[in-house]
């Protein structure tokens, strides 16, 4: 039976930005339609302006109505916006604001009626963007409330690592009141809930990071890992999480201790991001873990200061639309290996017969 494609839509975030120009430049490979059929919510005459600024000719959207009419083999795109707009490329203007809301609402409606498989979101304009229907810190906050779950993670995610976070776009003199045990089990929940049916891990290992520096040096540095992060490590134990921690940030990530662990779970939005960033900018991808659909977008900002020069790497724009497909992927496969599971069966074992038994039948769990 041949494979259903997978509809990819994409919200074209900040006209002024880069992001018609990652979009572009990841779609001109076509072995992106060996992945999936790609389907933008932009406009025909903001896309002609980026190729026009970057002097790309080889390359055209299909212009369509609904996702439904989208062609496979081709990069399609749906007009979400009049002919008046305007594009001021590298300026942060309402306009570009409302651009991006409307493009993202209208993927975000599509995305919740299954007419796409995912989302991929090009970079917005925080400050610009917000309006009496936009009142978000952040894409996360928005697919959040979209989605109407109590609870997201947003989700960092490379070859070398994968880092969540308990807080998000917080201030940090708000950071430490906002770490409590609930918060912290909340995160580690949805990570492992994610790691099993997104990632494929059966039984993943968490890294829990500290909040104070050096762990708080038995509470002299402070008192929250005592107080609040070992009881949450307790508290999911008991669950059968494997998480692990408090770590010191700085000593974990400088010996390398993260290769170890499937994820990392961080305090605050800094303390992951810099490790991450550092290590994976050009290929990172954000991915927010806890919905029920699928949303990534590329871990950089609208960039500015780089609209029109053809200098941005779309590295990490394809990354997010590759992430999105495999854990599209790799749901359908959790689903239909746990749609009939077996009936647990406790087999009794004598213990002079342990010696004979293959390790893993008696160490090993029965299902996921």
């Amino acid at each position: 039976m041949e494979e259903k494609q997978i509809i990819a839509g994409i919200s074209h975030g900040d006209i002024n930005g880069i992001g018609y120009e990652v979009i572009i430049k990841a779609l001109m490979d076509p072995v992106i339609n060996d992945f999936c059929v790609p389907v933008v919510y932009g406009s025909p005459k903001v896309a002609a302006y980026h190729r026009k600024a970057l002097n790309i000719v080889n390359f055209s959207f299909n212009n369509i109505r609904t996702p439904e009419e989208a062609n496979p083999k081709k990069a399609n795109l749906i007009n979400c916006l009049d002919d008046n707009v305007r594009v001021e490329l590298g300026k942060s203007t309402q306009q570009g604001g409302e651009s991006a809301f409307i493009s993202l609402e209208r993927a975000v409606d599509d995305l919740k009626a299954h007419k796409l498989d995912v989302l991929i979101t090009a970079p917005i304009d925080k400050n610009n963007i917000q309006s009496e229907k936009f009142s978000f810190k952040g894409h996360t906050e928005y697919l959040r409330s979209k989605a109407g779950v109590a609870e997201a993670l947003m989700f960092m995610i490379s070859e070398n690592m994968r880092i969540g976070f308990v807080t998000g776009h917080l201030p940090i003199r708000e950071v430490a009141d906002a770490v409590t045990i609930d918060s912290i089990v909340s995160k580690i929940r949805i990570m492992n809930r994610s790691l099993i049916t997104d990632f494929a891990i059966r039984k993943p290992r968490i890294a829990v990071l500290a909040l104070n520096p050096h762990a708080g040096d038995n509470s002299l540095i402070g008192d929250e890992e005592v107080n609040v992060i070992i009881p949450a490590l307790n508290q999911v134990e008991k669950e059968g999480i494997l998480a692990f921690g408090p770590f010191p940030a700085d000593g974990f990530f400088g010996a390398g201790d993260f290769s170890k662990f499937d994820a990392i779970l961080s305090m605050y939005h800094d303390q992951g991001l810099s490790a991450f960033k550092a290590l994976a900018f050009d290929s990172g991808v954000n991915y927010t873990a806890g919905l029920p659909f699928i949303r990534t977008s590329p871990v950089h900002g609208t960039a500015y200061q780089l609209a029109g020069k053809g200098e941005a790497s779309e590295k990490s724009f394809r990354e997010a639309l590759y992430l999105a497909c495999s854990i599209y992927k790799n749901r359908k496969l959790y689903d239909e290996i746990t749609k009939n599971p077996l009936r647990h069966q406790d087999i009794e074992v004598h213990s002079d017969k342990v010696d004979e038994l293959p390790p893993d039948i008696y160490n090993s769990e029965t299902h996921l």
